[in-house]
Formats: C-alpha cells, sequence, structure tokens
C-alpha cells in the first residue's frame, strides 16, 4: 500500500495543521481558510437550528483551533469575536454545556492574546451572570470576571477598566431595585466583596456600590450589602496576613494565641546548644540552617510595611444620609416586617457604628432602642451593645437619659440576677464613657453603691463606673468615692476659683504640658538652674548634658542663631507611655482604700484653703520654662517618671481622651456580661474534658523519659546483641552451670508470677 502524504492529513489532523500553522503561516494559509469556512458553516447551522444542532464536539474543535491561530491570520479572522460573542449572547440558554464553557474560554484566550479589550470581554460576559439559569455557568463567569480583574490589577491599578465594572454593578443594583426587587444584585454585591477582600478594590467607589446594596429593595441584596460594612475588613485583614505567611491556610487557626505561635517557632538556641555538645555532623549542620531560614522567612512577612487600607465605614460620602435612609427603610414601622429578628440586629449594629464613628444625629433610633431593652427580650446582649456604640459626646444628654433610666430600672435591682445587673452596670458604663453627661448624680451615686456586692461581676461593674467618673467628673460621686487624687485637685480648683464642670459641645482642651510643673521643681532640687549654662547633676549621662539648650544663652550671642547638630534625630514627641486606667480593672479599688483617701483628701484641703496662690505661682513657673527652656527627649522621660509617680497620668490618657478613642471601638455583646462566676455548664465541662484528653496517650503507659528521643542502657543494648557475642558472657555461662535443683526454683517461681502477677518478686 503506498505510503500517504503528510498534505493528505491535514484537513482532518486539526491539532497537526495547528502546529504547522504557527511555525509557517503563510504556507498554510489555504489550508487555515478551509478550517475556517467549514466553521462558519457550522455556526450558520448552529444559528438557524440550536435546539437540533448535534455535531457539537467538532464545532468545539474549530471554535478552539481558530482561537488559538487567529493571531497570524488577523484580516481573515477580524469578525470572528464578535461572532462568538453574538453567539454566547443570543443562544446561552439553549447551548451544551461544554460548547458554552468553550466559547468563554476562547474569548478569555483572544483577550489575553490582545485581540479583545478586558472592557468589552467583561460586556459580552457579565450580563450572562444574571440572565443564565445554570448555576455551573454562573461560577465559572464568577470565577473569571474575578481572575481578569486580579491579573489587570496585579502591578498597577487600571482605572478605566475598574470604572467600566463598577458603572455594570451600579446600573445592575439600580434596574433591579424597586417594588418588585430581583436578587440579581445579589452577584453584584458578591463580586464587590470579593474584589475588596482580594485588595483589588480599595476606593470609595466600590463603598458606593455596597452603600447602594444596603438600600435595594430586596432582602437578600440589602443583608449582603450590610455585612459588607460589618465583616469585610476582618476578611482582608485576615487574607492579607495568610498572604504574608503569617497564620496557616486553615481558618480555625486564625484566632490561634500567640503563645501556640511561639512554640512553633523553631527553637534555635537549643540546636545551637546540642551542636556545641554533641558530635558535629551534616545533619545537625543542615537543621540549623533550616530552622534559620525559617525564623527569617516569618520575621521577613513580620517586619512588612503595613499598608494603609481604610475601613470601609470612613470611605462613605454622606455618611449622614446613609444612616438615616437605613434606617427608616428597614428599622422603622412604615418599613414592615420583611427582615427577621437577626437581620434588624445586623442592620442597627451597622447603624450604630456608623453614629458612633462619624458622630452622627439620629435621634429616632434611641426611641426605637427603648422597646428592646428589657431582660426577656432575646439577644438583648445585641441591642445593648448597639446602644453603646451609637453613643458619643455629641448627642443631647436629653435623648441618652431616658435610655440609662430604662437600663437602670430593668437591669439594675436587687431582684434580678448577678448577671444581668452586671450587664446594665457594663452598659451604662460604656454609653457614660461617651457621653459623660448622660446620667444625673443621683443615679449615678445609687448605681455607684452596688460596689460592695458579693457578686464579682457586679461588683467589678460598679467600681468602673467609680474609677470612669473619678477622671472625668469627680464631682458627681460621693464624697467617699472620689479618691485620693481626685479631691486633691477638686481642692485646688476650689482654692484657685476654677472650679470647671462638663458641659455639653464643650471639649477639655489641655494647655501646655501637664505636670512640667513637677519637672521644674525636680530641676531646682537637682541644682539645674542655679547658673545660666545649666550644671549637670553627678548622675547625669553626658548625653543629657548634649541635648540641653538654653535659649536665655542663645540671646547673649552675636548671630542670634542656635547651634544644632544636623546629623542628631530629636524627638520631641509627647507621647507618653502611662498606663490608662482600665475600667475593667476597677476592681482594685476597695471600700478601706476609700475610707483612707476621705481622709487625706480633708487634710489636703486645709493644706491648699491655706496657699491660695500656690497655683499662680506653679502656672508662672511653667510658663517661664516654656518660654526660656527647650525641652529635650531626656526632659520628656524625665516627665514621664515624675508624672507616673505623682500620678498625674491620667490627665492624658484618661476622662475625654479615654472616651474619644473608644468612639471608633466596637462594643462585644458578650463582653457586657463581665467576668463569668458559678460552676461551668454541661458544655463548658465536657470541652474542658475533651481538652485535656488531646495529649492522652493510650495502651501501654510511657514515662516522659522513654517519650522524648535519648540513649540506650548497657543493659538494652545487650537485649539487641547478637548470641555469639554474648555466649562467653557470666550471667549465659551461669545458666548453663545451674543444677537442676536451681533450674527448678526458677521455674516455679515463673509459674507463679503468671499466676499471680500482683505478687512481689
Amino acid at each position: 500500500m503506498p505510503k500517504r502524504r503528510r498534505a493528505a492529513l491535514l484537513p482532518s489532523n486539526i491539532a497537526l495543521l495547528q502546529n504547522l500553522i504557527r511555525r509557517d503561516p503563510g504556507s498554510y494559509k489555504e489550508e487555515f481558510l478551509v478550517q475556517y469556512r467549514h466553521y462558519a458553516a457550522q455556526k450558520e447551522i448552529l444559528g438557524t437550528n440550536p435546539s437540533g444542532f448535534h455535531d457539537t464536539e467538532a464545532f468545539l474543535e474549530q471554535i478552539g483551533f481558530i482561537a488559538q491561530v487567529c493571531t497570524c491570520y488577523p484580516n481573515e479572522t477580524k469578525e470572528y469575536p464578535e461572532d462568538l460573542a453574538d453567539l454566547l449572547k443570543t443562544h446561552h440558554s439553549v447551548l451544551p454545556v461544554e460548547l458554552r464553557e468553550k466559547i468563554v474560554q476562547s474569548l478569555v484566550l483572544l483577550r489575553n492574546r490582545g485581540i479583545i479589550s478586558s472592557e468589552r470581554l467583561i460586556q459580552v460576559i457579565f450580563p450572562l451572570l444574571t440572565s443564565t439559569n445554570s448555576k455551573s455557568f454562573r461560577k465559572d463567569i464568577y470565577t473569571t470576571l474575578v481572575r481578569i480583574l486580579k491579573n489587570a490589577n496585579r502591578n498597577t491599578k487600571t482605572p478605566k477598566l475598574n470604572r467600566t465594572v463598577q458603572t455594570l454593578l451600579f446600573t445592575l443594583l439600580e434596574s433591579t431595585d424597586g417594588p418588585a426587587a430581583a436578587p440579581d444584585g445579589l452577584w453584584a454585591a458578591k463580586l464587590t466583596r470579593e474584589l475588596w477582600r482580594r485588595s483589588i478594590w480599595d476606593d470609595p467607589r466600590t463603598v458606593e456600590i455596597m452603600k447602594q446594596a444596603a438600600l435595594h429593595g430586596n432582602t437578600k441584596v440589602a443583608v449582603a450589602g450590610v455585612s459588607f460594612f460589618l465583616g469585610v475588613d476582618r476578611e482582608r485583614e485576615r487574607a492579607e496576613r495568610k498572604k504574608r505567611g503569617l497564620v496557616d491556610d486553615d481558618e480555625s487557626s486564625s484566632g490561634a494565641s500567640s503563645d501556640d505561635e511561639k512554640d512553633d517557632k523553631p527553637q534555635i538556641s537549643g540546636i545551637k546548644h546540642r551542636m556545641g555538645i554533641n558530635k558535629k555532623t551534616g545533619k545537625r549542620a543542615r537543621k540549623l540552617e533550616a530552622a534559620m531560614r525559617a525564623v527569617k522567612k516569618k520575621e521577613k512577612g513580620a517586619s512588612l510595611p503595613t499598608q494603609l487600607n481604610f475601613s470601609a465605614i470612613h470611605l462613605l460620602h454622606d455618611p449622614q444620609g446613609f444612616a438615616e435612609r437605613l434606617f427608616s427603610q428597614t428599622l422603622s414601622r412604615s418599613s414592615g416586617n420583611k427582615f427577621t429578628l437577626e437581620q434588624r440586629i445586623q442592620i442597627l449594629n451597622l447603624v450604630s457604628r456608623l453614629i458612633g464613628v462619624h458622630k452622627l444625629s439620629v435621634l429616632g433610633l434611641y426611641s426605637y432602642l427603648l422597646k428592646y431593652l428589657t431582660p426577656k427580650q432575646r439577644n438583648v446582649t445585641q441591642f445593648m451593645a448597639a446602644t453603646a456604640q451609637a453613643s458619643h459626646d455629641l448627642v443631647p444628654p436629653d435623648v441618652l437619659s431616658p435610655v440609662i433610666r430604662k437600663i437602670a430600672d430593668e437591669f439594675v435591682s436587687d431582684g434580678v440576677a448577678a448577671e444581668v445587673a452586671a450587664a446594665g452596670l457594663n452598659t451604662i458604663r460604656e454609653i457614660l464613657t461617651r457621653n459623660p453627661l448622660a446620667i444625673e448624680a443621683d443615679l449615678l451615686q445609687d448605681l455607684t453603691a452596688y460596689k460592695g456586692s458579693k457578686s464579682k461581676s457586679v461588683m467589678m461593674a460598679a467600681r468602673s463606673l467609680i474609677g470612669l467618673y473619678r477622671d472625668i467628673a469627680p464631682d458627681m460621686l460621693s464624697r467617699k468615692d472620689r479618691g485620693k487624687i481626685a479631691s486633691m485637685e477638686m481642692s485646688a480648683a476650689a482654692a484657685a476659683g476654677e472650679v470647671k464642670k462638663l458641659q455639653f459641645g464643650v471639649e477639655n482642651v489641655v494647655q501646655g504640658i501637664p505636670g512640667l510643673e513637677l519637672l521644674e521643681k525636680w530641676r531646682k532640687e537637682q541644682g539645674l538652674d542655679k547658673d545660666d549654662e545649666g550644671a549637670v547633676p553627678k548622675d547625669a549621662d553626658d548625653d543629657d548634658d548634649a541635648w540641653e539648650v538654653d535659649v536665655s544663652d542663645s540671646e547673649e550671642s552675636d548671630s542670634g542663631w542656635i547651634d544644632v547638630e544636623s546629623e542628631v534625630e530629636y524627638n520631641v514627641s509627647d507621647e507618653e507611655d502611662g498606663d490608662d486606667l482600665n475600667p475593667d480593672a476597677a476592681e482594685e479599688l476597695s471600700d478601706d482604700d476609700d475610707d483612707d483617701d476621705d481622709d487625706d483628701s480633708d487634710k489636703e484641703e486645709d493644706v491648699e484653703d491655706n496657699q491660695p496662690n500656690k497655683r499662680v505661682r506653679t502656672e508662672d513657673a511653667m510658663q517661664t520654662l516654656m518660654a526660656t527652656k527647650i525641652l529635650t527627649p531626656a526632659d520628656f522621660q524625665k516627665l514621664d517618671e515624675l508624672r507616673t509617680k505623682a500620678g498625674l497620668d491620667k490627665i492624658l490618657h484618661g476622662g475625654k481622651a479615654a472616651s474619644v478613642a473608644k468612639h471608633e471601638d466596637t462594643v462585644d455583646a458578650a463582653s457586657l456580661l463581665g467576668p463569668k462566676t458559678g460552676k461551668a455548664g454541661k458544655e463548658e465541662r465536657l470541652a474542658a474534658v475533651m481538652e485535656g484528653r488531646q495529649d492522652r496517650q493510650f495502651g501501654s503507659k510511657k514515662s516522659k523519659k522513654d517519650s522524648q528521643p535519648h540513649s540506650t542502657t548497657n543493659k538494652e543494648k545487650a537485649r539487641k546483641k547478637n548470641f555469639i557475642m554474648m555466649i562467653h558472657k557470666r550471667d549465659v555461662q551461669g545458666k548453663n552451670k545451674k543444677s537442676l535443683r536451681d533450674k527448678q526454683k526458677v521455674l516455679r517461681a515463673h509459674i507463679e508470677r503468671q499466676k499471680n502477677p500482683k505478687r512481689k518478686r
């Protein structure tokens, strides 16, 4: 039989023709045109009768072949991308699954080859995301969209493509909104959330898309938009840490403690110690190198610069209007009951966070919360946490006072359980931390009277209120609860005629440097201000002398300039390292200390009454020091020590400053219950039992020494030796020389031990 030529095989072997065309496009142009005409004919047949088309396999090969070689014949295939787009758009509902996937893959390939743009590809496949009924096809389109946007924004952002896709998402959300809102906008919310989580989109336009989704008429779309603002930032942070290798792939390990991370870290010091003692081998050296590489990789991941990613709530445009519309459309009576209780709690959490972060004014929210603040309400701690989050210093106290009064009446009384009273007191403390004027002095003193409760959680909650108002408004507390330092400050202010009270809308601005008079007093005691040159005490360092600059001396110089070293970094930051007075740690306050503080405060008041001009002299000394001296880093360090010693660190870190810093913090509903006391439940006991069984070994018991790698004893080595090597030993020779009577005794003893294992040997 004669051998067939290669040209005769080309029309039926598309893979071979594809390889030859890539090598020499000009020589095989006629063969390509034959295949292209065959593809056009198949396309016409499919267009006339898509449901009765049966030659699917051959048509798949034609589409893949032309997509691979169309770059070799751009003029002949210029209509090919649009043909695929029209075919997919018109007949996607009746096309076979494999043919539909092949068309999408070919369009992606054409986009990668630069034949069509990313914008055109997205405009073709994005409408199919909501129009198709196939779940697998929707999943493929969704994955393709995410991959396209990820690759387009890999190195640099592509604003044109991002704006195009965002416009499509806006249009989808607006077109499906209305009285008969369809859930098609759910895909827009899902795609936007995924791109935000991957840090592909992080601009305000993305936030506006989810804002539109949160205000959508469909319940599923609205809940998806609300959940975006509440949890997507933590998801993005977790994904970023996972990308840097700081957490494991399993999400359950993301909450592991720092102790577990330390345990997973290779112990390099132990390995080096063993290498110094044991014999140096290549295996130990390689083990040390591997440990060093692991530590360097972990340190490199931990030392990466933190990206400045703003929260989605902070990037909102017009948060006031968004909060009002969200409250009126979802939580008010006019919205109906289309949301479940869990969904309303989620929306309420978002509205309260918006109010707390941006200091908004939505006064109808507080009257809405009153009906839910009762111990019998399901998930009442969620409503209490939302109430605390929605409080800030710009809310009128008259609006918050009924809320605090309702919580005090419903939760804090002698006839309720200890955890209920603790939850009420902790909620009131969280609200008053943000708005101290929302309570009357009589009610505050009634609540602080629970400091002597037998329940630890109630006692700590009441003492946290005392610790809070010792900083911001000690005059509202009873005399015995003010404490020594607060009583001294009140006496000094009264003697100077500068009694200050909290006022609504007035911010407490610190003038000057708090505690500067302590530094001036210390300088005089050390003799640093005796002469113009500034003598240095004996215990001072030479570096402190180099930092000292005297402005009064510089005025006498000819040029009037101060010589400052250019290479020295002068740190004049006024950040302090003093510890805050944490309200949750208020259990350190005791009744005995309060009584002692009361007596000490009386003594201090008498002293201050005899010295009315002492405060004026102190302020003059502070002004003189600030006008004539430049404080050095050593001075600031010493000022921190003196302020801590005198108990004045609360001036910087307590009161208003602490309350303002907490406006952006979320309130954990579980933390409102306080520390749990009493017997553990069945589930907790069972969890403790299972936790104790994790490292338990079943079967034969081994000592701790046996479980660790160690060398064997001579007796163990003798058991494993060859018998020929042991035949000359005394033990072996002694067994051979035993008499029949001795062997009989040994055998009987062995039988007795087998019958009674507990018998002593």
